[in-house]
């Protein structure tokens, strides 16, 4: 899979390439006294692919064909244009419509085949005496290696060497784009599958501890134990919940205040926070769960191995085009050495040997899923030393491509 991340990466370097040189172009075209005509049709052919890119990059839907379709049309320069998947005719646009059968059963042959065709007008008759369509152009589509369908250009005569040529190049670049589709699918599945590995990590252990606390205080503090139990209710909903990749910060630090009410019950005075928090970074996108494990390791490393008291730092301030989030405590800390073995290996770091390594909170995970969203700058650092404590920190963009909270 980092092989795939770091090809997307790639592309989405590509593409920003090629926003500056259309931008560039853009700007002559504006100045019609300067562009000339091999820079406008460059723009033609950038902006008419983009157009294209973006459903595209949806994926192969009926749908988001319907919205490619013309755009590609425009890209072949043919009389009409199809898209179709494995099996069904998904979009058509221009003339050849009435001649859909036909279509999809070349288009099937193509995909069986993985070879393109060229279709005569003994392959393509039909009822109508002026019927415009004289051949086709069938190319499969490809994605990451895999047929997943055909796009057919209809001419209005025998296709010439030069459509047949546009069509395999257009099919080309269009799989190049479904191939996208699949790899940020990819991406969202493993962004999920390591949220629930998170969840896993982190709940049999707080979820035991936080109703040990809430127990404590059934008979002695009824009024309290109710408290308690909804700020559990509404963590665990918010831990749970079944949708959205990411988050904001102040949804992030809620969450973070209910943990530590519950854990400020079982610890008492022992657990001491400091919160410096900048409001205008409270909107700030971030990865769902990106904090928490922060967090759960600093008390636990604050608290668990510490005689008396312990103090947990959060800090969140504004810089610029980041937001710079640390969170610090004050426990036994690390050996440094350990952290030449990568991020990996502080999953759980100063606790208890004698936990289960199941309920080791993971730092690694976090580190995994903040180089995956926004590059590899934007990893956990970590700061720590023999009884001086742990300080995590990390840096997330205000603004990023395709970051955004689900509605």
């Amino acid at each position: 899979m980092g092989g795939n991340l770091s090809a997307v990466f790639a592309v989405v370097s590509l593409v920003t390439a090629l926003a500056a040189a259309l931008w560039a172009v853009l700007r002559l075209r504006g100045r019609r006294g300067i562009a000339t005509a091999t820079q406008r049709a460059t723009y033609e052919v950038l902006h008419t692919a983009g157009l294209a890119a973006e459903p595209l990059r949806a994926g192969l839907t009926a749908a988001d064909a319907a919205k490619a379709v013309r755009h590609l049309r425009a890209l072949v320069g043919a009389a009409g244009l199809a898209l179709t998947d494995r099996d069904t005719l998904l979009a058509v646009d221009g003339q050849g419509a009435h001649h859909g059968d036909q279509l999809v059963a070349a288009a099937r042959r193509a995909v069986g085949s993985g070879r393109s065709t060229v279709l005569g007008e003994s392959e393509l008759r039909c009822d109508l005496v002026d019927c415009p369509v004289r051949g086709a152009v069938v190319a499969p589509l490809r994605a990451d290696g895999r047929v997943v369908g055909a796009l057919v250009a209809v001419a209005g005569e025998r296709p010439a060497p030069g459509l047949v040529q546009a069509t395999l190049e257009t099919a080309h670049w269009a799989g190049d784009q479904l191939a996208l589709a699949e790899l940020e699918s990819s991406r969202e599945r493993l962004a999920r599958a390591e949220v629930r590995a998170l969840r896993a990590q982190i709940s049999p252990h707080f979820i035991y501890n936080a109703l040990t606390a809430i127990g404590s205080f059934v008979r002695t503090d009824p009024e309290r134990a109710r408290e308690l139990i909804l700020e559990f209710a509404e963590f665990t909903r918010y831990s749970f919940r079944a949708h959205g990749e990411f988050t904001t910060l102040a949804e992030e630090l809620r969450s973070i205040d209910r943990y530590l009410t519950i854990e400020r019950a079982r610890f008492g005075e022992r657990l001491q926070v400091r919160l410096q928090i900048a409001p205008e970074v409270l909107p700030v996108t971030l990865p769902f769960l990106c904090l928490q494990p922060l967090v759960e390791n600093a008390v636990r490393h604050g608290l668990s191995r510490k005689p008396g008291t312990g103090m947990v730092s959060i800090e969140a301030r504004d810089a610029g085009a980041e937001c710079h989030i640390t969170v610090e405590d004050d426990g036994v800390g690390m050996d440094p050495t350990t952290l030449t073995a990568g991020i990996a290996e502080l999953s759980g770091a100063g606790s208890d040997p004698a936990d289960d390594p199941g309920q080791h909170v993971g730092l690694s995970n976090v580190d995994e899923r903040l180089r995956s969203v926004f590059g590899d700058g934007f990893g956990l650092v970590v700061e720590t030393g023999l009884g001086s404590g742990t300080k995590v920190s990390m840096r997330v963009p205000k603004f990023h491509p395709g970051v955004r909270v689900s509605s």
